[in-house]
C-alpha cells in the first residue's frame, strides 16, 4: 500500500508569520516534523506542501523532497489535495492513503503516524481519522488555539469546538478534555471529496475542518494518543516547545535507539544521513557502535545526552 505524508507549510500564518522556518534547538520547524514524520516505517515518503520559495530553498538544502503549490489556499487540506495530484503526476504512482501533518507540529513521533494509520488498514470503512490526547490543565482546556474534541463509545468524534467541550459549569471536575493532535489520514479518494463538500456553517463558526465532515453526516475515527505534543501558534508557544523538547528523549516513548533500529530495511535509508545530522544539531546526540546483532544494515545507535554539549 503506497502511503505518503504531506505536510502543508506556509510563511504568512495570521497569528506567527514565519513560523515554518523559527529555529527550534538550530533546526527550523518545519525540519523537525519532517523529519520526525519522515521516521514513520509506514510510510513510502514525506513531502512538504508549500507556497513559498524560502521553504522549497530549505528543503532542498536539507534533503526534504517539497511541493510547490499555490498561494490561494485558505485550509490546509485544499493545499495538501493540490499537492498530492502533482506528486503523483511526477511519481507515476497513485497514493493509497494521504497523512496530513501539520508543520506547526514539531513534536511529531513516528509512532503517532503508525498509530493513526493503523485503523485505516484494518478497517476498510473508515475513510479519515484524527490523533487525540488528554489534556492536564485547565490554561490547555480553555486555550483557543486548541482544538477541543468529544467522542462517542466507539471512538467516532462527535463535535470539535475552539472552546472548551464538554461544559465544566455544571460542578463537575472530572469531565474529559481531549484535544486534537493534527496528524490526519485520508483515504486518498476521500480526500479529494471532502474537499469538494461546501464549507459547513459549524466548520466557519469553530474554524475547524473536520467539522464539514460531521455536519455531512459521516465520521471522523479518533485514535487516543500518550505522546504529548504541542502545536507552535504563537512565540510563547515556540519557547514551550523549545524547553519540552531539550529531554524528548527522555519521555518514555520511542528513543532515538529505537527510532534508528526501526529504520533496518526501510525504503528511504539514503535519507539516514540527514535524519543523524538532525538528532546531532538539534539535541547534542551520540553515535557508537551498534551492540544489536540482530541489525545487519546499521552499525551505530544514538542517544540523546543534550546536557553533556
Amino acid at each position: 500500500m503506497n502511503i505518503i505524508a504531506i505536510i502543508p507549510a506556509r510563511m504568512g500564518s495570521s497569528r506567527y508569520p514565519g513560523k515554518p522556518l523559527a529555529l527550534i534547538h538550530n533546526v527550523p520547524m518545519v525540519g523537525h516534523v519532517a523529519f520526525r514524520t519522515a521516521m514513520s516505517k509506514c510510510l513510502s515518503a514525506t513531502y512538504v506542501a508549500t507556497c513559498d520559495e524560502i521553504i522549497e530553498n530549505y528543503c532542498k538544502d536539507a534533503g526534504l523532497k517539497s511541493v510547490m503549490t499555490g498561494d490561494h489556499h485558505v485550509r490546509c487540506s485544499t493545499r495538501t489535495a493540490e499537492a498530492l495530484l502533482k506528486i503523483e503526476a511526477a511519481t507515476g504512482q497513485k497514493a493509497d492513503i494521504v497523512v496530513m501533518v501539520q508543520g506547526d507540529e514539531p513534536m511529531v513521533r513516528p509512532e503517532m503516524i503508525d498509530a493513526a494509520v493503523a485503523p485505516m488498514l484494518a478497517d476498510p470503512s473508515i475513510n479519515v481519522v484524527n490523533l487525540m490526547a488528554d489534556m492536564d490543565t485547565l490554561e490547555e482546556f480553555e486555550d483557543p488555539n486548541e482544538v477541543k474534541v468529544v467522542v462517542d463509545h466507539f471512538n467516532n468524534a462527535l463535535y470539535f469546538s475552539r472552546e472548551p467541550i464538554p461544559s465544566r459549569k455544571k460542578g463537575s471536575d472530572k469531565v474529559p478534555m481531549r484535544k486534537q493532535v493534527c496528524i490526519i489520514p485520508f483515504r486518498r479518494d476521500y480526500l479529494l471529496h471532502f474537499n469538494e463538500m461546501p464549507e459547513s456553517p459549524l466548520e466557519i463558526y469553530e474554524s475547524v475542518d473536520m467539522m464539514r465532515i460531521l455536519e455531512h453526516g459521516e465520521k471522523v475515527h479518533m485514535v487516543p494518543t500518550d505522546c504529548r505534543s504541542w502545536s507552535v501558534d504563537t512565540p510563547e508557544d515556540l519557547a514551550r516547545v523549545a524547553r519540552l523538547m531539550e529531554r524528548d528523549g527522555d519521555q518514555g516513548h520511542q528513543c532515538p535507539d529505537e527510532i534508528i533500529h526501526s529504520l533496518c530495511g526501510h525504503s528511504f535509508l539514503p535519507q539516514l544521513n540527514f535524519i543523524l545530522l538532525y538528532y546531532f544539531f538539534a539535541f547534542g546526540a551520540r553515535v557508537w557502535p551498534c551492540k544489536k546483532k540482530s541489525c545487519g544494515k546499521i552499525k551505530f545507535t544514538l542517544a540523546f545526552s543534550p546536557h553533556l554539549w
